[in-house]
């Protein structure tokens, strides 16, 4: 068995807005291991600017880990707690070896006929105008669970999107759920969660800035919007800190990112930890390939909450890796009479 990764930068279609920025493309890390008979992958996928171990050091890392994963196996993964994606990568790959090299990392989600998975409709920031379009092609499909990125542009022109969407779908027909990305203050979110509230929405993710835990458990205690707890589990690699932090905020819903939080267990824990409270959690990815996408799906598919998951993204690349996957307003399905293809990779 050897071990190696490759660098991968995916392209954006069209680019993508957000608080942090807008995005043209995207660098993850493929890891692959290889015998005689099969080979496996997965996905290191780091988010520059995000990821908690965005940092020097990164490829030196990934180098050690290729050299000891043969020879470690499973064991390796207790070493990689600060190395979040790294250790979703090592995961995965682990996984689709030890299931024959086939893509298959939760086999026992994928039924004789595929499977779906429930999706929300993601629309980017951007002008007004460009959001307008981009709201009414998801309308015009068919989605019941519309997603939107909000903190970039001036509020009232937020609201009145959102004010749009909403003259049109009463809340039993069609979610609201909305990203701010930790764009506002605390005083600031206040006031506009009291705003956004008199158009049904389902959830808002990340209101403020991560970190704040007192601002955050603050609103979570009052607000009229559910809160979903995203960027905020970055960086809380273990236990006791996911134990203190839901204890500290009690958000009503988490945000789970394997590829950001640590993997699958730890997106077991955090599961565990929401559910004993009474809340609940959404898996969505992080702009993986469909490398990294199609672990995440077929994680999800083992049973997902009573939302939407956030897991669109596999179409926004031009350059992404050919997969079972389509994606409609029905959801994210995976094909048994799809084909990998891996001839992009060296």
């Amino acid at each position: 068995m050897t071990c190696d990764f490759q660098k991968y930068i995916l392209h954006f279609k069209t680019p993508g807005g957000t608080s942090r920025g807008v995005l043209h493309d995207k660098e993850t890390y493929f890891i692959r291991l290889k015998d005689e008979n099969k080979t496996a992958y997965g996905e290191c996928n780091l988010f520059k600017g995000l990821s908690y171990d965005d940092r020097i050091g990164y490829e030196e890392k990934l180098t050690e880990v290729c050299r000891r994963l043969p020879e470690e196996k499973e064991n390796l993964f207790s070493t990689l707690t600060d190395w979040p994606s790294i250790a979703f990568g090592v995961e995965t790959v682990w996984k689709d070896w030890g299931h024959g090299g086939q893509q298959e990392i939760f086999p026992q989600s994928i039924q004789e006929t595929g499977f779906t998975v429930p999706i929300n409709g993601l629309v980017w920031m951007g002008a007004k105008g460009d959001m307008m379009e981009q709201i009414k092609t998801k309308l015009a499909a068919g989605y019941q669970s519309i997603k939107l990125k909000i903190g970039a542009i001036d509020f009232e022109t937020e609201l009145a999107l959102i004010q749009f969407i909403r003259k049109q779908f009463p809340e039993e027909e069609l979610e609201i759920r909305v990203d701010a990305n930790g764009a506002w203050e605390y005083e600031e979110a206040k006031v506009k969660l009291e705003q956004i509230a008199k158009y049904d929405i389902s959830y808002i993710e990340q209101p403020i800035k991560a970190g704040n835990w007192g601002g955050m458990a603050a609103l979570t205690k009052t607000t009229p919007v559910k809160i979903a707890l995203d960027e905020e589990l970055i960086g809380i690699n273990t236990s006791k800190e996911r134990v203190q932090l839901i204890k500290t905020i009690h958000p009503q819903l988490l945000v789970l990112k394997p590829a950001l939080i640590g993997g699958f267990k730890v997106a077991d824990e955090w599961k565990k930890l929401i559910e004993e409270q009474g809340g609940s959690w959404v898996i969505t990815s992080a702009l993986e390939s469909n490398i990294g996408l199609n672990a995440i799906a077929q994680y999800a598919a083992l049973g997902w909450s009573e939302y939407a998951q956030g897991l669109g993204t596999g179409q926004l690349f031009t350059n992404n890796i050919p997969g079972p996957y389509t994606v409609d307003a029905e959801g994210l399905h995976y094909h048994l009479d799809k084909k990998w293809n891996f001839n992009m990779l060296r």
